[in-house]
């Protein structure tokens, strides 16, 4: 007889932790839905917006997060690492043309190169793959009709088109351009290089140059690396700009309000 009420109890408490885990699930995958496309999100845009918009020259709304959390600082630098265009979806032109900043912009794509010299005189273009070595060759694979899309990862760019181009470039560590430049410090890095991240990050000495705020693109692949480095040396992530941007993480230190 206790044999038997035994049984049942237990089945009953197995029943219940099945539909409790069950609940748990549902409640986490409704919670993932709406941490994917929250509510909120559109009411604090809508503040981004009325603050810093309607226009931005960044891919999607990134210059007006930069321009919050900098509050109208002048004559800071930057670090554009990708920079791509020097214009068209940048997300340091507005700090150069509007706050008087300066910088050096990085991008291994050679095309980019005339429009920094040309309209951007405060930047110090470099032709190089970033990388967490230098002197070395990187593979680049490029897309003549889509040069916002340069990786070296084959596989990331095949899912855009087929490279039409593969180009040897020579890498170099953020820590070595700094240094080779006299930088000691920087106010604003921007990171940007599809799926390549991981490996500038470990060639760059994030407590010697102390930025105080980091914008990385954050793709799934490379997305807990990158937040493993950035807890690893006490940085963490603005919360306030995370409901409004899905795509990229944006980092402070720990230390700084």
């Amino acid at each position: 007889m206790i044999k038997g009420l035994r049984r049942i109890l237990f089945f009953r408490l197995e029943v219940w932790e099945l539909l409790l885990v069950t609940a748990l699930g549902v409640a986490i995958y409704f919670g993932l839905r709406e941490r994917a496309d929250p509510p909120q999100s559109a009411s604090e845009m809508a503040y981004f917006r009325s603050s810093y918009g309607p226009t931005h020259n960044t891919e999607r709304e990134e210059e007006w997060f930069i321009r919050d959390f900098f509050k109208g600082r002048r004559d800071g630098v930057f670090l554009d690492v990708g920079a791509n265009h020097y214009k068209l979806y940048n997300k340091t032109y507005y700090l150069e043309t509007e706050q008087g900043w300066s910088g050096i912009a990085i991008e291994p794509q050679r095309e980019f190169a005339a429009g920094y010299s040309a309209f951007r005189p405060r930047t110090k273009f470099f032709q190089l793959f970033v990388s967490d070595r230098s002197n070395e060759t990187a593979r680049l694979y490029v897309l003549k009709n889509g040069p916002m899309v340069a990786s070296a990862d084959k596989d990331f760019v095949s899912k855009f088109g087929t490279p039409d181009e593969v180009r040897e470039v020579p890498t170099v560590s953020l820590n070595d351009l700094l240094d080779k430049e006299g930088i000691r410090h920087v106010d604003f890095v921007s990171m940007d290089i599809e799926l390549h991240e991981p490996y500038a990050l470990k060639g760059f000495d994030i407590e010697r140059f102390k930025p105080d705020m980091v914008c990385v693109e954050a793709l799934l692949p490379v997305r807990q690396q990158i937040l493993d480095y950035f807890a690893s040396h006490r940085y963490v992530i603005v919360g306030r700009y995370m409901w409004v941007d899905l795509e990229n993480l944006y980092f402070k230190p720990l230390d700084v309000e």
